[in-house]
């Protein structure tokens, strides 16, 4: 839901946090959950360290609105699945975030979330989804050969994603 944006973004950036560089991070130089080499493509021009640590929360909105949110069609989807859906593919990448959406809703997980994906999850009991799209998320972090390294962290954010997406159902 289009006005559940800046609430889903401002969790996000809480689980995001500030800037980090870990040589081990794929991801690389990393502000609010950005990384350089996105940050990069969104502005069409190289970018030093400096300007990765000036990124702000407002610099940063329209990225994630437009690259996440509404790549994930989230202002079609039903309040607190829209967050979820959301906050995953910040953290995982819209194509898996897309891919495990559909899943959890047994539609064809082909990445493209269109009118049959809006329409199943407009129709879907959403604690039943939060919970197996919650345990989907677990299994792919699992899965990953970081998990050792950064695995109590994501679990950690899985349990708090859904919690909080359950408050906004209620």
């Amino acid at each position: 839901m289009i006005e559940n944006f800046q609430k889903s973004l401002n969790l996000v950036l809480d689980h995001e946090k500030g800037f980090s560089d870990y040589p081990f991070d794929a991801g690389g130089m990393t502000n609010l959950g950005v990384t350089k080499k996105t940050w990069e493509a969104w502005l069409k021009r190289p970018v030093d360290e400096a300007e990765m640590r000036s990124l702000t929360p407002e610099k940063v909105a329209p990225l994630y609105k437009i690259k996440y949110w509404d790549a994930c069609k989230c202002d079609q989807l039903p309040l607190g699945i829209d967050y979820a859906v959301f906050d995953f593919a910040v953290n995982a990448g819209v194509s898996r975030a897309s891919k495990t959406m559909q899943a959890t809703l047994g539609t064809a997980a082909d990445g493209i979330v269109g009118p049959a994906t809006i329409g199943v999850a407009t129709n879907a009991d959403p604690d039943e989804f939060l919970e197996k799209f919650s345990k989907l998320k677990e299994q792919f972090y699992r899965s990953l050969q970081l998990f050792d390294v950064w695995g109590k962290g994501w679990l950690r954010r899985v349990s708090e994603v859904k919690q909080t997406a359950e408050g906004m159902i209620a």
